[in-house]
């Protein structure tokens, strides 16, 4: 017969640095928790037109976007500089790059859309009212 294996041994050599790589309970709780903030707050921002122009509205939800994808990836993903000797830092960096184009580019691809698209369709109700 063979003697019992002592599993708690094991499983205390073998995996406990990998815990101090994931998230507790609080943590998910608190990253949803700002989850939820910083939606409900740019919700509120453009259901209640707080601002006056559309392009103060447009910034402010960008900026909120932004925050929240950090907190998703500190909260969610698990991303700082210790993490993997480094290289989730440069994925921190490449993912910043990416997120400056990304809203760089959407904001200037909806700036186009909204000045060239029909450009004029605004003449025409002006030319129709002065036809009646």
């Amino acid at each position: 017969m063979s003697a019992p294996h002592n599993h708690s041994e094991h499983d205390h050599h073998g995996h406990g640095h990998d815990d101090e790589n994931h998230g507790s309970l609080k943590d998910y709780a608190i990253g949803f928790i700002l989850s939820v903030i910083l939606t409900a707050i740019p919700f509120w921002l453009v259901m209640a037109k707080v601002f006056d122009k559309s392009s103060t509205t447009a910034i402010v939800v960008l900026a909120f976007a932004a925050v929240q994808v950090v907190v998703h990836m500190v909260y969610f993903l698990h991303m700082n500089n210790k993490v993997e000797g480094g290289w989730s830092m440069l994925s921190t960096v490449f993912t910043v790059v990416l997120l400056v184009i990304v809203l760089a580019g959407s904001i200037w691809v909806m700036y186009h859309m909204n000045k060239n698209m029909m450009p004029s369709m605004g003449n025409d109700v002006h030319n129709m009212q002065d036809m009646q």
